[in-house]
C-alpha cells in the first residue's frame, strides 16, 4: 500500500485530514499509528475546526519537519514549496476556503462520517494530494 492510499484508509476510518497524512508516515519516524494521532489530533479542521489552515497542510508540514528537521533553515524553504504545490492545485490552503459551499460550520464537535459528507467534501482528495506531494518528492 502507498503512503497516499493509507492516508486515504486512515482518513475514511475517521481520522482528520492532519492525522491521516501524519500517521502514514509515522512508521518512517519510528513512530507508532497512536502518537502520531495524537500528535496531530489537534490540527484538523483546519485547526482544532477553525477552519484555518487545512488540515492535510499541517500533517504534511509535521512529515516534513520529522524528515527533516530540526534545522528551521532546512525546513521551511521544503514546507514554502510544499505550500505552493498545494495552493497551486487548490486554490487555497484554508480550509474554509477549501470547503466553501459545502455546509462545513466551525467550532463544535466533528461532522458523522456519513456518504453524504463524503461526496460534499473534498477532504479524501486533499488528503490524497498532500500525501502524494510528500511521498513524490515534491516537497524534498
Amino acid at each position: 500500500m502507498t503512503r497516499v492510499e493509507k492516508a486515504e484508509e486512515l482518513f475514511r476510518s475517521g481520522m482528520n485530514c492532519s492525522q491521516a497524512v501524519f500517521c502514514a508516515y509515522a512508521d518512517e519516524f519510528g513512530m507508532d499509528e497512536e502518537t502520531a494521532a495524537k500528535v496531530a489530533c489537534g490540527l484538523g479542521g483546519g485547526v482544532g475546526r477553525t477552519r484555518e489552515v487545512c488540515g492535510a497542510v499541517t500533517g504534511a508540514t509535521l512529515v516534513l519537519g520529522m524528515r527533516h528537521g530540526p534545522d528551521k533553515n532546512v525546513v521551511y524553504p521544503l514546507v514554502q514549496d510544499f505550500v505552493a504545490k498545494f495552493k497551486s492545485e487548490c486554490g487555497s490552503v484554508v480550509c474554509r476556503e477549501l470547503l466553501a459551499g459545502t455546509g462545513a460550520t466551525s467550532g463544535g464537535k466533528p461532522d458523522e462520517r456519513t456518504q453524504e459528507y463524503y461526496r460534499k467534501r473534498p477532504c479524501v482528495e486533499l488528503v490524497k494530494l498532500a500525501a502524494g506531494l510528500v511521498e513524490n518528492g515534491a516537497a524534498v
